[in-house]
């Protein structure tokens, strides 16, 4: 199975991607994700103005199959968040990369550290 992997974004081992936007970080979780989770059925998301720690939990991801924590890519400050995600967490797995966002971050710190799309690739083969 293939599963869409963006060449703009870097990726975390947990399965979550980072894009960074002009000083913010949008973050969302994999294609791969997604499809290991099964229909995602609530999601929970930190407020605007909360501080986040790289790679602490910032929400959860409950799916018919699972419940899933979900790791901050970078530290930094919560600048938005998809509140669509509420009431249409289906989202996550049908728009997964584009309407299934997650937050957004205002962060001093270089994506560097994450996966590359190829690395990422190699992982979930």
């Amino acid at each position: 199975m293939s599963f869409e992997i963006p060449d703009d974004l870097r990726y975390l081992d947990s399965h979550e991607w980072a894009r960074e936007e002009d000083g913010t970080v949008r973050v969302g979780i994999s294609d791969f994700a997604q499809d290991e989770l099964g229909d995602v059925v609530f999601v929970e998301l930190p407020d605007e103005g909360e501080t986040l720690e790289t790679d602490s939990a910032f929400g959860v991801v409950e799916s018919l199959k699972a419940v899933s924590d979900v790791y901050a890519p970078v530290g930094g400050t919560v600048t938005a968040v998809n509140d669509d995600l509420i009431n249409e967490p289906e989202r996550l797995n049908s728009d997964p990369y584009g309407d299934g966002w997650m937050l957004e971050l205002e962060t001093d710190e270089k994506l560097d550290h994450l996966l590359s799309p190829d690395e990422y690739r190699e992982q979930i083969e």
